[in-house]
């Protein structure tokens, strides 16, 4: 099966054929490694190790520290959707489920990344590329995370969370690594959305149905995106230029690449402040929201006035901290209010 050419100069392919453009420069010069430019490895930093053993290196296709950011978000949107602490058991099964799909879906993008991961100095210790494990049997691995996930949660949720858990998986690996990620500079910004789901597969958990608290999660989640890893990004920006990979910082200014940051940014905060009356929560939260968005706010001018990468690394790590205290600050709120119960 053929994909469409890419605008650069390699093209993409499925199967045995190329998946990346060409890593020749135009005189025939080995082009530089590649950087990471994966949605899914911007919660921590630059590393990369080989697999010691065959269970590590299944382990390893899941990309476990990425998963991280499932617990920060998923758990706390079940405590706000059940205005307490939910069943214990629910909470381990949606846990479970949507581990099981986030593993599937990462290990599905080393599958089709494993040309790229052979360039990129970061990823030269992932299974696909030592040998750990052929990619037949990481594909057969990762099927059988996403058909365990699907099972998993409509059996001890509901239907619609599995169906959720399902279709961001297709999302992220059909829309964003098959396509956005090699040929659009908005790939982070579309193929974001991904990893917003796991708020809604969460709530659909507990509620057995969406409604506007989950939709505001989801646009917090999805505006997060950007700033968190296109700080990342402004410091690998000439590893990108060289791969002819358009993430933004690589194909615009920095300062340009830091103000669209600041927008997304702003964006961001206000949709956690429009949390608050949305779903009840008090000043707890509120306070806190606007406390940790002013100090990602600053963080984004004073890096407009000075881009750089050392800044853009201050930027990056608190991103982090700031969805994970955002998170818990609704927790908080929650159990002030009701209790655990």
């Amino acid at each position: 099966m053929q994909r469409n050419r890419s605008p650069y100069d390699g093209g993409v392919s499925v199967g045995s054929r190329p998946l990346v453009p060409s890593r020749l420069a135009p005189h025939g010069t080995a082009r530089p490694p590649l950087v990471p430019h994966d949605a899914g490895d911007v919660v921590g930093p630059p590393h990369g190790h080989a697999p010691a053993s065959t269970v590590a290196a299944y382990i390893a296709l899941t990309k476990p520290r990425i998963i991280e950011l499932l617990l920060i978000t998923t758990v706390p949107t079940m405590i706000l959707a059940r205005q307490g602490w939910p069943s214990t058991a629910l909470v381990v099964v949606t846990v479970i489920g949507g581990t099981l799909a986030a593993g599937g879906a990462n290990a599905i993008n080393m599958v089709v990344d494993r040309d790229i991961d052979r360039l990129m100095q970061r990823t030269q210790g992932r299974p696909l590329v030592t040998g750990a494990m052929t990619p037949t049997s990481a594909l057969a691995f990762a099927l059988a995370l996403e058909a365990a996930a699907f099972a998993v949660l409509w059996w001890g949720a509901n239907l619609l969370s599995a169906v959720l858990a399902l279709a961001a998986t297709a999302f992220y690996v059909g829309v964003y690594t098959l396509w956005l990620k090699r040929t659009s500079r908005q790939n982070i910004v579309i193929g974001g959305a991904a990893g917003a789901v796991p708020v809604l597969v969460g709530w659909a958990a507990v509620r057995d149905s969406l409604g506007w608290e989950p939709i505001v999660l989801f646009a917090v989640m999805f505006l997060w995106t950007p700033p968190h890893f296109w700080a990342l990004a402004i410091k690998y920006r000439d590893d990108y230029r060289a791969a002819g990979v358009p993430m933004l910082p690589s194909v615009v200014p920095l300062r340009e690449a830091a103000q669209q940051m600041m927008a997304y940014t702003v964006l961001l905060v206000a949709s956690t402040l429009v949390l608050a009356p949305v779903a009840s929560l008090s000043w707890i939260y509120t306070v806190a929201a606007a406390l940790l968005g002013a100090v990602f706010v600053a963080l984004n001018v004073v890096l407009i006035r000075r881009p750089t990468p050392a800044m853009s690394m201050r930027v990056f790590t608190y991103s982090i901290t700031y969805v994970t205290l955002l998170f818990g600050a609704i927790v908080v709120d929650v159990f002030v209010r009701h209790g655990v119960s």
